[in-house]
């Protein structure tokens, strides 16, 4: 089957092995982030935007649903000036008030900001309790950027700082030699879908990237819409942005893409209002011990089971085309199952954030029926009685 070009390690395994001799200050994670729903939060006394505020608020939310990091975008400090604060971004003291909810603060900058200065600027931040930074715009890949990359994880390295590269190029193993690089983007993620005008097809990149581009390791998609649209009513929005595609793909998507630093793109206020799926994604895991492709043709359709410990999740998803699929889980350890599962609602082809949520034992065959709806998806968590 196609699928199983979703197990392939060959990038990372082929890669200089691990140089860091303490690695366990690396954790992977949840991410709340505000630079997709541009900081627009609703329901609260004060303006929301890039303040401190607003991000006392994120936090809040990420501590209550065990989300670990929260991620302050561009805005933070001044322009372009990455030891200077941004006066409406209270850094140090939204850094304390993450710490002690148990969530930590990642910084973002634009790649110039660190050069000449990569030692000043980790140590300031790692001293401050910043857990790392996402840093972004290198676009490009020559000998001079490709250098850049190494040093920059090398030398956060040494403030155990993790890193996520954004605006990159596709990962060549740098994650396996410096572990603390925990994501890259290098991937035609739904941040795209802000400003896309009807002639993207978003869904059918879902089905052919992770044959693709994921073969070469960790993709920062940015996943997680709560708004969900049909191919005719998707537009793009940048205030209050959508996915294409249901609500279901959103969620399988957690599971399918392989992302360690895992970014929850919506609103809080929008998570909030939609419990039940946030909680799903808010416990899927970020790194797994084992990965299976169930099913999938490159463009069409992808079905991927991924395990954690004990406990087995199941993502797929497919194209415009509706779809059935009998998925066999035949390979799962002896023992009795509980599937918690996410499918699409009955009026998903119309109302794209139609979905049902279902506990059910797991046939004794072992083999599950599912249907999606056009752009749509499937998702579920399979745990031991």
């Amino acid at each position: 089957s196609e699928s199983k070009l979703c197990e392939a390690d060959i990038v990372y395994a082929l890669a200089t092995p691990n140089k860091l001799k303490n690695t366990e200050w690396i954790k992977p994670g949840k991410v709340a982030w505000e630079w997709w729903n541009c900081w627009n939060v609703s329901g609260v006394p004060f303006r929301a935007g890039c303040n401190t505020a607003t991000y006392e608020y994120y936090i809040d939310f990420a501590a209550e649903f065990g989300v670990e990091y929260v991620i302050m975008d561009e805005g933070w400090s001044k322009k372009l000036s990455i030891m200077e604060i941004n006066p409406e971004t209270d850094v140090p003291h939204l850094v304390k008030y993450a710490n002690a909810r148990g969530v930590g603060i990642i910084l973002w900058c634009a790649w110039p900001q660190l050069v000449g200065r990569q030692h000043e600027v980790f140590s300031k931040y790692a001293n401050m309790g910043v857990k790392g930074f996402k840093i972004d715009f290198m676009d490009r890949a020559d000998q001079d950027m490709v250098l850049f990359h190494t040093r920059a994880a090398e030398t956060a390295a040494k403030y155990h700082m993790m890193v996520d590269f954004h605006g990159t190029y596709k990962p060549t193993g740098l994650h396996r030699t410096y572990p603390n690089v925990v994501n890259y983007e290098g991937v035609y993620g739904l941040e795209n879908m802000k400003w896309a005008q009807g002639h993207v097809d978003q869904v059918t990149y879902d089905v052919t990237v992770p044959y693709i581009r994921m073969m070469a390791g960790p993709m920062d998609y940015t996943q997680g819409a709560m708004r969900n649209a049909t191919r005719g009513n998707f537009r793009g929005v940048n205030s209050e942005a959508m996915s294409q595609g249901t609500r279901c793909r959103q969620l399988a998507e957690y599971v399918v893409f392989y992302s360690p630093l895992n970014m929850l793109c919506d609103s809080p206020s929008n998570y909030m209002k939609e419990k039940e799926c946030t909680e799903f994604i808010a416990a899927v895991p970020e790194v797994w011990d084992e990965s299976r492709g169930l099913a999938g043709k490159v463009g069409e359709y992808i079905a991927i089971a991924r395990r954690s410990g004990s406990d087995w999740y199941v993502g797929a998803m497919t194209d415009w085309s509706a779809r059935e699929m009998t998925l066999d889980l035949s390979f799962l350890p002896e023992g009795f199952y509980q599937v918690e599962l996410y499918r699409d609602g009955a009026n998903a082809d119309r109302a794209a954030s139609d979905y049902r949520k279902e506990i059910v034992d797991l046939p004794s065959d072992r083999k599950i029926n599912i249907k999606m709806a056009p752009g749509g998806g499937w998702a579920a968590k399979i745990s031991l009685k």
